[in-house]
């Protein structure tokens, strides 16, 4: 049994990861009407990958007897300056995530929670793939600024992502 301390932080780390969904789909949408459909496919895959994450908790605290409360979500931002605004804005956004589960993970083990600890180490290591990753994509997008074709030679490699892989009920490790 989940203690009610843990299970209110896993709620609103489940309401966080929600956001992510919508942030991210918002992100993707910015990019399409900006006919960069390589980005907007990569952050597609990133909203799918946050719902993962969400599902994830659900299921966890659905399976440790605790009650899911699915809290209200805000709108997300919709426009950005520009495309490096964007990409800054999702490094942003995980590293404020990395803060939530790090947060998570301390409750936990002063609660002596072990089975949420061991979920909350899973999403440490997940979150440091996903901050590197904004890191770099942020980066690249930089270094293009003034590369029209570099940033199309970009969009098009981006559009080879491949779709997150979820295990049962949404609890399997997604792709990078």
């Amino acid at each position: 049994m989940v203690k009610t301390k843990v299970e209110e932080s896993i709620n609103q780390q489940i309401q966080a990861e929600f956001f992510s969904f919508y942030l991210y789909l918002s992100m993707s949408s910015y990019f399409k009407n900006l006919h960069l459909d390589g980005f907007a496919h990569w952050f597609y895959i990133q909203a799918q990958e946050e719902l993962i994450h969400a599902l994830k908790l659900v299921n966890f605290l659905n399976e440790r007897g605790g009650r899911v409360r699915l809290l209200p979500l805000d709108g997300p931002q919709v426009d950005w300056p520009s495309p490096a605004d964007a990409v800054a804005a999702a490094l942003e956004h995980e590293q404020y995530i990395s803060s939530r589960i790090n947060d998570l993970l301390d409750l936990a083990t002063k609660e002596k929670d072990h089975a949420t600890a061991v979920l909350m180490h899973w999403y440490v290591n997940e979150q440091v793939e996903e901050e590197a990753t904004a890191e770099t994509l942020l980066h690249q997008v930089k270094t293009l600024a003034k590369s029209p074709e570099g940033l199309i030679m970009l969009d098009r490699e981006l559009a080879t992502r491949p779709a997150p892989v979820a295990g049962p009920q949404g609890g399997g490790q997604a792709s990078a």
